[in-house]
């Protein structure tokens, strides 16, 4: 504990510091008339007319200027910028209702949606704010990250960059909402829950102030529809809408905004976290939608070993493994700051990469021509009958290892207790956490290699392959490829004897994890049973890694068929609308996992 400041001499009086900016609140109207509250921060010690910078959100925009430059914005603001941060349509004091629709359908002069907004906000700060230079760029994380990215759609003249982090494109196929039809149920209730009621103040409190564990608070919820009828009572419009949209259909696909994009004509740096724990996927998409149509080669996409956002700080460890590389900064400083530099200011050189990796594994900066990176070869690892993972193909695909799934037990998704999601710190790092948690369940199967005589580099798009059955008529299938690290990866300090459990020996580091559900196989557009007891495949898209498991690592694989609470439980009895299913519809299931189930990795030479 610090002592008492009494306890020291005062310093002398020294003179106020400058203000690094000044503030301003606007009302920006759009062309339907609605007006969007606004706030200007302009630097002050700068001289000379200055680009904008420009971020949309629904979170609320600052109340007063900073008083000094925030850490994240340090390596930008050395160049200079007029910051302007916008709350979207019905967002406090923004008029107009907020639907979190992605749907760009506006029609005639006075249609709206969040792309016209951004490009009638653009048009308004170049015409209408003194000592900008006529060039705006946007950037954002998550939710801002979309609005950035969403303004690519119908870019105005004056927008020079854009930086859509975390961004998504469909809600349905991944990121907050959904993994591939499987609804995200802890996450989306908190997250949608203080989206849509920011007037109140508050987090969804679970019936109490009184921590939880919401493992079993949701168990006892039950269907999740029972979220919407006990608790939310039509509070939060867009899980009422899930509820009553559970497959693929046209509500979800008008959605897909990305269908949207022509040719790339704004110079995107996109950001994406191989551990992001909320919008995984939706920057990949956006980036391969834009590639496919940019002869001028605009277009360009970052990653790293970050959970959501968190390449906006020194970024030195991923969950509890340290790598002491600071690639937070690396990124802000030699990425960021210098793209908007070229582009806004016409300071140094155009970007020369089109993907730029900071590798987990090696802990070092990859930069490639492009992305999928040349140069890999598809590789498939086989999960073998007796728990071990191997190149070679099994020699009898007819052989299968079983387990029982139950609803009423379901594999934890993190360790228990289970906390809401904000302010959790658990949360924020759960996909990077050590998956010895759940090893040795009898309702998750581990396949396991033998230690690597040499490095393995792993770097593109990563699927799993199941040949599974169930006894049931539905089923989920979860899929964990792991990085085991050594028993002698973390050696004892002189002294002590391993303090066990804090070392990081036999750790299991997941390297990428999905679901599918059943009964989206043969259609994401139409839910369809399964047939009991038959052998079929199931793919379960991995995602883009950029990975190296080093020499004497083991590589491990683990299925099981839940991944409760951050996933809902599926009944395992078919019923037309899954939220909807009966209690008697949960019912226990034995699931098979055979022959001929691979992990594809695109191996680097």
């Amino acid at each position: 504990m610090a002592a008492p400041l009494a306890a020291h001499a005062q310093p002398a009086p020294q003179a106020p510091q400058a203000a690094a900016f000044t503030y301003e609140e606007v009302m920006v109207p759009m062309r339907d008339g609605a007006k969007l509250q606004t706030v200007i921060l302009r630097p002050t010690g700068k001289t000379g007319k200055l680009p904008i910078l420009l971020q949309r959100t629904p979170y609320g925009v600052p109340g007063q200027a900073p008083a000094s430059v925030p850490a994240s914005m340090r390596f930008l603001m050395e160049d200079g910028y007029i910051l302007v941060f916008q709350n979207m349509r019905g967002q406090f004091k923004s008029d107009g209702d907020f639907t979190m629709s992605m749907a760009l359908d506006a029609k005639g002069a006075k249609g709206v949606d969040e792309a016209t907004d951004a490009y009638d906000t653009v048009d308004w700060l170049v015409k209408k704010l003194p000592g900008n230079n006529g060039k705006v760029g946007m950037w954002g994380v998550s939710y801002p990250g979309y609005a950035s990215a969403v303004a690519l759609a119908r870019p105005h003249p004056a927008l020079k960059a854009v930086s859509p982090q975390a961004a998504w494109n469909d809600w349905w196929i991944n990121d907050d909402l959904h993994r591939y039809g499987a609804a995200r149920l802890s996450y989306l209730t908190d997250w949608l829950f203080s989206l849509q009621n920011n007037d109140q103040g508050d987090d969804f409190d679970y019936g109490g102030k009184t921590p939880v564990d919401t493992y079993d608070w949701f168990l006892k919820l039950g269907p999740i529809a029972n979220l919407d009828t006990l608790y939310f009572k039509g509070s939060v419009p867009q899980f009422t809408a899930m509820i009553e949209h559970p497959d693929y259909d046209d509500f979800w696909k008008r959605q897909r905004w990305t269908d949207r994009l022509g040719r790339t004509t704004v110079p995107t740096l996109h950001v994406a976290g191989f551990w992001d724990q909320e919008d995984p996927l939706g920057t990949w998409k956006i980036y391969e939608k834009m590639e496919a149509n940019d002869p001028d080669g605009l277009n360009m996409i970052v990653g790293g070993p970050w959970a959501h956002g968190t390449w906006h700080s020194p970024g030195t460890d991923v969950g509890y493994l340290k790598h002491g590389k600071e690639s937070g900064t690396d990124f802000m400083r030699d990425i960021e700051a210098p793209f908007f530099a070229h582009w806004l200011h016409g300071k140094g050189v155009k970007p020369g990469f089109e993907a730029k990796m900071f590798q987990s594994g090696s802990w070092e900066w990859k930069s490639y021509p492009k992305w999928p990176a040349p140069g890999t070869t598809l590789t498939n690892l086989y999960l073998q009958p007796d728990g071990t993972l191997s190149f070679t193909a099994p020699t009898d695909a007819g052989q299968c290892r079983e387990y029982v799934s139950d609803p009423a037990n379901p594999v934890p998704f993190r360790e228990r207790p289970i906390s809401r999601t904000y302010p959790s710190q658990e949360w924020r790092w759960w996909e990077a956490a050590d998956q010895r948690f759940v090893d040795h369940r009898p309702d998750v199967l581990s396949y396991t290699s033998a230690p690597l005589d040499a490095d393995l580099t792993v770097t593109g798009d990563i699927a799993a392959k199941l040949m599974a059955s169930t006894s049931g008529t539905d089923s989920d299938f979860v899929v964990k490829l792991i990085d085991v690290l050594p028993d002698d990866y973390e050696p004892a300090r002189p002294g002590t004897i391993g303090e066990y459990p804090r070392t990081l020996n036999g750790y299991q580091f997941p390297i990428a994890m999905e679901v599918r559900r059943g009964r989206y196989l043969q259609s994401y557009e139409k839910a369809t049973p399964l047939t009991p007891n038959k052998v079929v495949p199931w793919d379960v898209a991995l995602r883009d890694h950029d990975h190296v498991f080093k020499k004497g690592h083991r590589i491990m694989v683990q299925v099981q068929s839940s991944w409760f609470p951050v996933i809902d439980r599926n009944p395992q009895k078919f019923v037309p609308n899954i939220y909807k299913a009966a209690p008697e519809d949960f019912v226990k299931a034995t699931q098979r996992v055979c022959g001929g189930s691979l992990i594809a990795l695109p191996v680097a030479r």
